[in-house]
């Protein structure tokens, strides 16, 4: 049971950006002319504290949770957004995919603010709203087919429940 909660905690690393990601310009804003817009309604939000994250990754095995630095050097497509957790109401986030296209998309929920994955207390979501368990996160769980003129998906947020792995809180 130990061996699978580190393995799991060591996929979730993954979603820990360096130092240097902290400082990158938030290249996915919908702000940004050029792809197609995906927004993304997010659930089951433990509690508004904290930030919100968005990444989208080529939709292969081999690419997905990649280091974003890895995925830039090799000339992939990669886009991240943030925003601060809403007090309170419906929570909807919007991210420029490169292009319209099937893509993988990863919601994180950093509760402490410190920019971080916390295996421990935050949560994460991906659009197939599977329950994550206590395996690594298979790309087939993140995919997303997004059109011309855009989309919208709904991600349910997963938390860490007891020796199940994560999970939804409800």
């Amino acid at each position: 049971m130990i061996r699978a909660a580190a393995a799991l905690l060591l996929s979730f690393a993954a979603f820990a950006p360096s130092a240097a990601q902290a400082q990158d310009p938030v290249d996915g804003s919908c702000a940004v002319p050029g792809g197609a817009r995906l927004y993304v309604k997010v659930e089951g939000l433990k509690d508004r504290s904290g930030r919100l994250k968005l990444e989208l990754y080529p939709a292969n095995e081999a690419d997905f949770l990649k280091d974003d630095r890895d995925l830039k050097k090799e000339g992939k497509p990669f886009r991240r957004i943030w925003a601060q957790t809403p007090g309170a109401g419906p929570v909807t986030l919007c991210i420029r995919a490169p292009s319209a296209g099937q893509w993988a998309v990863l919601f994180t929920h950093d509760r402490d603010g410190k920019n971080k994955f916390n295996f421990w207390q935050d949560g994460a979501g991906f659009p197939s709203n599977q329950r994550l368990g206590r395996s690594r996160p298979k790309v087939r769980q993140a995919l997303v087919n997004v059109p011309v003129g855009g989309g919208t998906i709904t991600v349910r947020a997963q938390y860490l429940k007891g020796l199940g792995g994560f999970g939804p809180l409800d």
